[in-house]
């Protein structure tokens, strides 16, 4: 098994060879990285699935964003016997929820945990997403779950964008990436 941080080609490969590009999405001007045929195919899933895994060993729970980040968590806390937190979009979740406002590279946004019913006090925590661009996502959750009291400890994306800077957004957070474009 590599260890956490290692490339693992056959998750690089599989993302490579099944990633579905869409000009123009969702703003003009947007090259959008769609995963879904990577997620849809049984061996890029686990590939994908044990990579994760392998970035998230040592924490107590996974956080998931909104929404193929869901995916991702739900797959990666499976594996390691873990529980997935659910980072929502504004509005999903019914009240009391801590809340925190972002900036994407095409829009404003806002990610929501619930404020009660999930103790984070402590709890170390991995923060799985789809995709690194300006790097806007994971730190807007990364302060969101240091607010509720976890100890963010890393976060891993299956698709960094390098040119987009989000490394750099997100520093000094450990950062695991599948495949860098």
């Amino acid at each position: 098994m590599k260890p956490a941080g290692a490339p693992d080609d056959a998750a690089a490969e599989a993302i490579a060879s099944l990633t579905r590009e869409v000009a123009d999405f969702p703003a003009p001007g947007i090259a959008f990285k769609d995963l879904t045929p990577v997620f849809a195919d049984a061996a890029g899933l686990a590939a994908v699935t044990d990579a994760l895994a392998r970035a998230a060993a040592g924490a107590d729970v996974v956080a998931g964003v909104d929404a193929r980040g869901f995916l991702l968590a739900g797959a990666v806390a499976t594996r390691l016997g873990l529980g997935a937190l659910a980072v929502r979009k504004g509005g999903k979740l019914p009240p009391p929820v801590l809340s925190e406002s972002y900036q994407l590279e095409y829009a404003q946004a806002v990610l929501e945990i619930p404020a009660e019913g999930i103790d984070l006090a402590g709890r170390r925590v991995v923060i799985l997403d789809d995709v690194l661009a300006t790097g806007g996502t994971l730190a807007a959750a990364r302060r969101l779950l240091q607010r509720a009291g976890a100890e963010v400890v890393a976060a891993a994306v299956v698709l960094e964008l390098a040119d987009m800077g989000g490394r750099a957004a997100v520093a000094p957070l450990q950062l695991v990436s599948l495949r860098l474009i």
